[in-house]
């Protein structure tokens, strides 16, 4: 596992908000503004699932989630159709792409590319790899251009590659995460806070890094696994967070914090149950 050396900057479509959602393979999973129940079935209790869940690997609280970050990242709560975004979002990293912004200059593109080729020899983006290798650490394209893009774009169509994204997607950030969190005592939405941060920060050893905004936190306030206050601890955790977004210019709106998480938090909602409110760069978004 490759810690990123330059954490991922926020991005922000110029195009409209994205709505249409499919359906999750999994039961009564809340899903933006519908509640959907297996068939012959009827509709569950309100939250009765999320009730249940034990963690942020819940499969429901999981896609509650990628919704979550989609919004932040894509501006979209669609996320399955962001296999094939792919653009240099002028950061310092290279090509961002992908469901969860794989960067070309952080090493975790690289990785990503690698397991698919394990995977799928001879794939499309298999020739490539000598210049990923080459450009990591940097926002070069040497190599790259001019068909990268088109055929990201093409591999994104490979059910293999979609699944490739998803998997490193865990293995690197949302395990990790989820672990961490339940390690600390803290639940689903402290569990979310923790992978949002991995997510944009990585976990390297800069001071914006997931883990020294976590020692962060802890200088302020203890873990529940310390015996301190959940909520006391992730008004820590977010303060630590905010701190380490407007460290960098490209981080500077911390919405996916103020007027997200935080109003999950002051609605005392820990467990991430829907409906669920919120704002990202001024666009409202519901899970219902």
């Amino acid at each position: 596992m490759r810690a990123r050396s330059i954490a991922k900057a926020v991005r922000k479509p110029a195009t409209g908000i994205t709505l249409g959602l499919v359906l999750l393979a999994v039961p009564a999973t809340a899903i933006a503004g519908t509640a959907v129940a297996a068939p012959g079935r009827a509709p569950a209790a309100p939250h009765a699932a999320a009730k249940a869940a034990a963690g942020l690997d819940d499969p429901a609280k999981k896609e509650i989630a990628m919704q979550l970050v989609a919004s932040a990242e894509n501006s979209t709560l669609d996320w399955r159709k962001k296999y094939d975004y792919i653009e240099d979002i002028k950061d310092g990293r290279g090509y961002t792409a992908g469901i969860i912004g794989f960067c070309s200059g952080t090493g975790d593109m690289l990785d990503l590319v690698e397991l698919y080729t394990k995977r799928k020899p001879g794939n499309i983006l298999a020739k490539y790899l000598p210049a990923l290798r080459k450009v990591n650490g940097s926002a070069s394209h040497a190599g790259l251009d001019p068909t990268y893009k088109k055929d990201w774009e093409k591999a994104a169509l490979d059910p293999a590659f979609q699944q490739a994204q998803n998997d490193e997607r865990d293995r690197v950030y949302f395990n990790p995460a989820v672990k961490q969190g339940k390690a600390d005592k803290i639940g689903v939405l402290g569990q979310f806070a923790y992978y949002d941060a991995t997510v944009m920060h990585g976990d390297g050893s800069d001071k914006t890094s997931f883990s020294n905004i976590r020692k962060r936190a802890m200088a302020k306030a203890k873990t529940p696994a310390q015996g301190g206050d959940e909520k006391t601890y992730l008004n820590a955790f977010l303060d630590a967070r905010v701190w380490a977004m407007k460290q960098e210019e490209a981080h500077s709106d911390t919405s996916r914090v103020d007027t997200a998480q935080r109003v999950f938090l002051k609605k005392g909602n820990l467990n991430l149950n829907p409906p669920l409110d919120w704002k990202v760069y001024g666009d409202s978004y519901h899970i219902g």
